[in-house]
């Protein structure tokens, strides 16, 4: 079995939304090693809830939704399936969805160029409005993709607001430039917060190789 950790590493010099270097995390040491030696060491971290790979709730784009800690494990740790989408430029539309096999209660990730990119690009490729309708349509159960946001240039947030009024759930920041195409396990834990819009999270995706790529169909 081959184990994925698609998650991005938190550091002080990471890639953070639009390269807005107050949502760079901070670490401080507040307590360290004697010079010989003895002590120990304690380290305070400052980073917003958007920080790296995130769960987003429906409170980060709904006045009354639900916070972070109502999304249930069970929606997080399920089986999934990643969609290769690393042939599309811009955005991805419901033309680019309708070319694969996916219905209710599933779970889709979507790899796009984006996972070849290191640092923040303001180019990025994000996910439409009529690409979230139709995952609405289909009656998907959740969304990652592999860019800070699922939004980019839709004022009105419209992307964000039609896959969490709909209660889909909807991860950010994942790197899937080593993962196949096809249907893994996935185990996605967001940080236990209490009342917050996200949480970062580490993701983990487990595959069995001779299955890999399977699941897809054009």
């Amino acid at each position: 079995m081959r184990i994925y950790d698609v998650s991005m590493t938190i550091h002080p010099r990471m890639a953070v939304w639009k390269r807005n270097q107050e949502r760079l995390p901070v670490f401080t040491i507040e307590r360290d090693f004697d010079v010989d030696g003895t002590g120990s060491r304690q380290t305070r971290v400052s980073l917003d809830m958007h920080t790296g790979t995130h769960v987003d709730a429906p409170l980060h784009f709904l006045a009354h939704g639900s916070p972070i800690e109502n999304t249930g494990l069970d929606k997080l740790v399920r089986p999934v399936r990643v969609l290769d989408l690393t042939n599309v430029e811009d955005k991805i539309t419901r033309l680019d969805l309708e070319n694969f096999r996916f219905g209710a209660g599933d779970f889709l990730l979507l790899k796009t160029k984006n996972s070849y990119v290191d640092e923040f690009d303001f180019e990025f490729v994000y996910l439409e409005r009529t690409g979230a309708a139709y995952l609405v349509e289909r009656e998907i159960a959740g969304v990652g993709i592999d860019a800070l946001g699922i939004d980019r240039s839709q004022a009105d947030h419209a992307t964000h607001k039609q896959l969490l009024s709909n209660e889909i759930v909807i991860i950010e920041g994942l790197r899937l430039g080593d993962v196949p195409a096809g249907d893994y396990f996935m185990v996605a834990l967001p940080l236990k917060l209490q009342g917050v819009e996200a949480a970062p999270a580490r993701v983990i995706l487990f595959g069995v190789p001779e299955n890999e790529g399977a699941a897809q169909e054009r």
